[in-house]
């Protein structure tokens, strides 16, 4: 079976190949087809997507809900054929359309042997961040951590694309081993989180008020981030256009290790929240983020 799994996600490797070589603009000319009958026929977790923006946004009408409901679809759809570009974008094309604002601040980080923890959620094109490794020299570690997808296929073509530029990705899991053997090995690293993925709610320890909900979230980032002593920086994103984003890496607290417990993880969700109202229509609105929010 694995041989047949190997043989699979070749096969789809090639196909991505082929797509990924046409122009970006011959791309969004798909993604502008593909959205019609994404919305309207097949109406991809469109019950989910509703749910969340109506409970969210309360005090907007229904045609503003749906507004912000078909952008939201269009966008989908366009980082959808973003990331199948990512298997043969060239680096500097890379760094042509995704810019990163704050990269002396975080190379002289990283300079003085200091390591970091990279906040960031799932807005904009968060698959494009691993190519942030382009713009950082010497022996750093660049990571990031993901969660470990059920169809294996799907989980060896993601792990190939987000690995192109240097990056290692490391199931979440094991991070906090493979955080020590960067320690041990005594290089500086940088590990993106996309801390805003929710726990199961057996496992859920703390609450947070994030976009007009009370739900569990995950705080492991925070303990690695404490025990390691790392900076806590956060990372935001903006479109600009197209295929073009600029994103800006700030500090969420110069003293983690100096926060009350869980004041870190609170201090990360309001800058989310934050950048979410600013641009509703470029958060992942798919997953059920609040089938465990509590009862308020």
């Amino acid at each position: 079976m694995k041989k047949i799994n190997c043989y699979i996600c070749d096969l789809l490797m090639m196909l991505l190949v082929a797509i990924s070589h046409l122009p970006f603009r011959v791309l969004y000319a798909f993604s502008d087809l593909l959205y019609y009958p994404l919305y309207h026929v097949v109406r991809y977790r469109r019950k989910i997507v509703r749910s969340n923006l109506t409970t969210v946004f309360p005090e907007k009408s229904e045609a503003e809900i749906r507004s912000i409901e078909k952008k939201f679809y269009h966008f989908f759809v366009d980082i959808v054929f973003e990331c199948i570009k990512m298997v043969s974008i060239t680096p500097d094309e890379m760094k042509r359309r995704m810019r990163f604002e704050g990269m002396d601040y975080v190379n002289g980080l990283l300079g003085q042997g200091k390591s970091i923890s990279l906040y960031l959620g799932h807005y904009g094109n968060w698959e494009w961040v691993s190519s942030m490794g382009l713009r950082i020299g010497g022996d750093v570690v660049t990571a990031q951590v993901y969660r470990q997808l059920s169809n294996g296929i799907m989980d060896k073509l993601m792990k190939r694309l987000r690995e192109r530029f240097g990056h290692v990705s490391v199931e979440m899991r094991s991070t906090a081993r493979f955080i020590n053997k960067t320690v041990l090995e005594k290089r500086p690293s940088i590990t993106g989180f996309i801390a805003d993925q929710s726990p199961k709610k057996r496992d859920a320890k703390y609450y947070v008020d994030f976009l007009s909900h009370k739900v569990p979230v995950l705080t492991g980032t925070e303990r690695i981030t404490k025990h390691f002593g790392h900076e806590a920086l956060f990372l935001s994103m903006k479109r600009i256009e197209r295929g073009y984003y600029v994103c800006e890496v700030s500090s969420l607290h110069p003293d983690p290790s100096s926060l009350p417990d869980f004041e870190l993880t609170n201090l990360y969700f309001r800058q989310l929240e934050k950048e979410i109202m600013d641009a509703p229509s470029m958060y992942l609105w798919t997953h059920n983020r609040f089938k465990y929010a509590m009862k308020q």
